[in-house]
């Protein structure tokens, strides 16, 4: 007998907290607790998880001046399509403010600090951490990113003298992997608490403005094939079918199962058979999962910003240009495991002082979220591999 994945759970969840919340209110909104459970384990993902991936990350250049060239191309390029796809999700969720309508509150700590003026020289002060261990134990994620950038630079810059530290950030980003594994399994129950309280408390319209974000991301999702990743294939001279054709089968896995390292394998070896260069593939395509997650970046511009909405917080055009530039950085740390992108989330709703409610609210759709965020991930690395070997002059298809 087949067993049953952790995403068909998850949908299992999300029914029967729908159900519940519709059969029994008064109960669904006791399920409060359980739901701040999971919420409080993601939390406790967020500062080890950034810290241990980009020090990693940025300490592991050795790979980069090797490959040199390569290297460069498929940074510069990562930067580009992650910029624009979060820049498609800012505009596609001010356009059709999925938000409206779905009552998310502030604590009253929450409102207080969310009520305080900001300067440019206090945003400027706010990026740069008096304390790693203050920032950690406030989950805030760009101080953390910074801190980690110029500690892995550091890390790089004396060589095998960092080796040690190197292996510690290593081992620690792939313990918490596998943490993240073991909080996942805890996602269904959650789940199914976070929708049951959120139907029992809110009614059965609040879903029907979750169901606007449904539509949002994944129509949001097809325009960023169309618009950000296709144009590179005639750019660069990509043969579509034959693309299509390799890239395929771990698309489908990557969507299906909602991981991105499902998908990596086969990723790695239809990419190959597709005729770009091993070593390019092999350095691309694994650094993609850090720097080039296309699909997630478009949902944590739609999400922040939907939950801004929801919480009746008018964002003004310069804190949301603040918001994706904290999200083009703390994107690159997102595990390339399933729903990862709510420990960013909760991370830069932390940093800006939005209610982390929005993150329960969103956990009861998440699954349908996590899948075509996932699937975008997966095709935009392919996509990648094929651009930096076609940009090296490689003949591929």
């Amino acid at each position: 007998m087949k067993r049953v994945s952790l995403t068909a759970w998850i949908f299992i969840g999300m029914a029967a907290g729908v159900a519940l919340g519709i059969a029994a209110p008064g109960f669904a909104k006791q399920l409060g607790p359980v739901s701040n459970v999971f919420l409080r384990l993601i939390r406790s993902i967020i500062a080890p998880l950034l810290f241990g991936t980009l020090v990693v990350g940025i300490a592991g250049g050795g790979d980069m001046k090797r490959m040199g060239r390569i290297g460069g191309k498929a940074i510069l390029y990562f930067e580009i399509v992650t910029t624009l796809s979060l820049f498609l999700g800012l505009f596609a969720v001010n356009l059709v403010k999925p938000g409206l309508g779905i009552p998310i509150h502030a604590t009253a700590a929450e409102a207080a600090v969310s009520g305080q003026q900001t300067t440019f020289a206090s945003v400027l002060e706010h990026i740069f951490p008096s304390s790693i261990i203050d920032a950690m134990s406030r989950n805030d994620a760009l101080q953390i990113v910074v801190f980690a950038f110029l500690f892995g630079a550091a890390c790089a810059a004396i060589g095998s003298k960092a080796d040690a530290v190197i292996t510690f950030c290593n081992s620690l980003s792939e313990v918490m992997f596998r943490y993240t594994k073991y909080v996942m399994y805890l996602a269904p129950i959650g789940v199914g608490a976070a929708i049951a309280v959120t139907v029992g408390s809110k009614g059965i319209a609040v879903l029907f403005g979750l169901g606007k974000l449904i539509l949002t991301m994944y129509a949001a999702s097809a325009i960023c094939i169309v618009l950000v990743l296709a144009p590179a294939l005639f750019l660069f001279k990509i043969p579509v079918r034959g693309f299509w054709q390799a890239a395929r089968e771990p698309f489908l896995i990557g969507f299906s199962t909602a991981s991105s390292e499902a998908a990596l394998p086969l990723a790695l070896e239809n990419m190959e058979l597709f005729g770009v260069p091993k070593h390019v593939v092999g350095f691309v395509i694994p650094t993609g999962y850090s720097f080039n997650l296309v699909g997630s970046a478009l949902y944590l511009s739609l999400a922040s910003i939907f939950v801004a909405q929801a919480a009746g917080m008018n964002l003004s055009i310069g804190d949301q240009l603040l918001m994706m530039l904290t999200l083009m950085l703390t994107s690159k740390g997102v595990a390339g495991v399933p729903r990862a992108a709510l420990v960013i989330l909760a991370g830069t709703l932390a940093t800006f002082h939005l209610p982390m409610e929005g993150v329960a609210v969103l956990l009861g759709v998440d699954a349908l979220l996590d899948m075509a965020r996932t699937g975008i991930n997966v095709l935009g690395n392919c996509l990648a591999s094929a651009v930096v070997a076609r940009w090296e002059g490689y003949k591929i298809g």
